[in-house]
């Protein structure tokens, strides 16, 4: 199955709980409202991708490449950042809600968390230099 190239697109208040994700890469997309809560995003990859007010609690992360990607006032509950691909994994967090999640042995040179609720968030041997 080919792979998906997907480019500066907007998508707002799409429920991928309903409609699948398409499988692939998102390059410089930017999702508003969108509910990714439990949905599977294996194998896919944002670069520099912005997510704004977004749902992306207990959603699956195996493999997921997050490239430069800006989270902003989003719900990201109970997710694991360990699970994703390590290769330039690089996230902003801006007023999130991070609880529960984890960091397992995550390099995370340079990532910011401003304004974020961290309750019970896992860091253990996470590199956060």
């Amino acid at each position: 199955m080919p792979t998906e190239y997907i480019d500066s697109q907007t998508f707002q208040k799409d429920d991928f709980t309903i409609a699948e994700i398409q499988r692939g890469n998102y390059d410089t997309c930017h999702f508003d409202s969108c509910n990714f809560s439990g949905v599977d995003l294996s194998g896919i990859s944002f670069a520099a991708c912005t997510f704004v007010n977004c749902n992306l609690s207990n959603a699956q992360l195996g493999n997921t490449a997050f490239k430069d990607a800006q989270f902003t006032d989003c719900k990201l509950l109970g997710l694991h950042f360990n699970d994703c691909n390590d290769f330039l994994f690089e996230v902003t967090f801006t007023n999130c809600t991070l609880d529960f999640s984890t960091f397992f042995q995550r390099k995370m040179k340079k990532t910011s968390f401003t304004n974020c609720s961290l309750i019970e968030v896992d860091f253990s041997e996470s590199d956060l230099t």
